[in-house]
Formats: structure tokens, C-alpha cells, sequence
């Protein structure tokens, strides 16, 4: 939509430079502390046939031994050019849900240095006033270019008829939009596969056996984004 600001790489790279020191004392902190170990090892646990039949998508998934990562088996915006690991665990309890994350924090940071290596200036957005708004200085001063404008904020997009899904990879897990089309610029269908939403229908799963104390940490452990529960 907008290209980024002045300083937006300066200040990525430094974050790129310091953010793995943060995760170095925090894993120095937790990762072997004796309280945190036993709070976190072996609750809250699923596993890999549960954690599939359950839905489970992301760390949640990986965390039970699942190595499925949208990015790696379904590649899109090029993912596929970029070299990172898939971090994944063993025993899919709350302890590994937090090692896969701290690795997965670690992963990002390479990738984001690999993106940074190959940030060039140019355009960001596709030339095709049909897909893509004009830029306003050429809408307030050719006309072909300020239909465009009323065309696509008046009409909107209008996409082939057929059906489409499209799966990302999101923190939380796999953020899937399905459409279908009749050739208009309004959906006949669209669903919204939230991660948080079905990973939480795991809760009870994974609070069998466990202390009424242990609930919130189990529900800690799945990470949830209450904008995609209250439906």
C-alpha cells in the first residue's frame, strides 16, 4: 500500500543487531530454570496424532513433533528462496511450545537479514491501474488515470468467477482466506481460517489430567489473539 519510512532499514538492522542478545538472556533466564521447568515440562502436553486431528497449525503443531510450515511445504512471496529451519519439538507440551517459539524468534532474524540483503529501491506495487489505486499525484492530474480511481474505489476488484484459498504462514499458525467469485466485485463466500480460533478448541485436550492451577499457563502456552475468538 505505502512504501516505508526514512530510516525504516537503519532502524530494522539494528534490531536485527541487538534482538539476539534479548533472546540470549532470556534464555539464560528460562531455559533451564528449575521453577520454569517444572511448571512447563510435560503440561499442557499433545500429541502429534492429536495435535493434527485437532487442527493445530504453527508452534502449537511443530511443538508436538508435526515439522509443517506454510512457508516451507506450501512457499509463497518467495519463501522458497530464503534459507531458515523449522524448528520443532518432542514432547508438544507447554516447554516445548516455548522452545520452538524462541527458535522460530531466531529464524526470523536470519530471514530478515537475508530480506534486507536483497532490499532494492524501485516500485512496490504492480503497474495495473485495474488491481492497484494510481498514485495520487497522477489521479489530481490525468483523467485516465483519475477514472481509474473512481472505477476501482466505486466498483472495487472484480476477480473471475471460480473459488480460490490461499494459506499463510501467521505467528500463531495458518491464516487461510477462501473466496468465491461470480465475476462481481462482491464475494458470494468468504471464510476466514483464524489459527487462535481452532488451536484453543484444543483446551480441553490439553487440560486433561492437569491441575486447575495449570489452566492458565496451558492457555498461555497456545497464544491466543482474542480478535479472532469472539465470533
Amino acid at each position: 500500500m505505502a512504501d516505508i519510512p526514512d530510516g525504516w532499514e537503519a532502524g530494522l538492522r539494528d534490531f536485527c543487531n541487538t534482538f539476539p542478545k534479548t533472546l540470549a538472556e532470556i534464555d539464560s533466564m528460562f531455559t533451564k530454570n528449575s521453577i520454569w521447568c517444572g511448571r512447563t515440562q510435560g503440561v499442557g502436553a499433545i500429541n502429534a496424532e492429536d495435535a493434527i486431528n485437532s487442527s493445530l497449525t504453527g508452534p502449537m503443531l511443530r511443538a508436538s513433533g508435526v515439522p509443517f510450515d506454510m512457508r516451507k511445504d506450501r512457499p509463497y512471496l518467495g519463501y522458497e528462496t530464503y534459507d531458515f529451519d523449522v524448528p520443532v519439538g518432542e514432547h508438544g507440551d507447554i516447554y516445548d511450545r516455548y522452545l520452538v517459539r524462541m527458535e522460530e524468534m531466531r529464524q526470523a532474524v536470519r530471514i530478515l537479514e537475508q530480506a534486507l540483503a536483497r532490499l532494492k529501491p524501485g516500485p512496490i506495487n504492480v503497474d495495473d491501474p485495474r488491481v492497484v489505486l494510481p498514485p495520487k499525484s497522477r489521479a489530481m492530474s490525468d483523467m485516465e488515470a483519475m477514472i481509474f480511481h473512481f472505477k476501482q474505489v466505486m466498483e472495487g476488484v472484480k476477480p473471475p468467477a471460480g473459488e480460490a484459498y490461499l494459506g499463510i504462514e501467521n505467528p500463531k499458525g495458518e491464516l487461510g482466506y477462501y473466496f468465491v467469485s461470480d465475476g462481481t466485485a462482491k464475494p458470494v463466500r468468504w471464510r476466514i481460517r483464524p489459527p487462535s480460533f481452532l488451536n484453543l478448541s484444543a483446551l480441553p485436550r490439553l487440560c486433561e489430567g492437569a491441575l486447575l492451577s495449570d489452566v492458565i499457563a496451558i492457555n498461555a502456552s497456545v497464544d491466543i489473539v482474542m480478535g479472532e475468538i469472539d465470533r
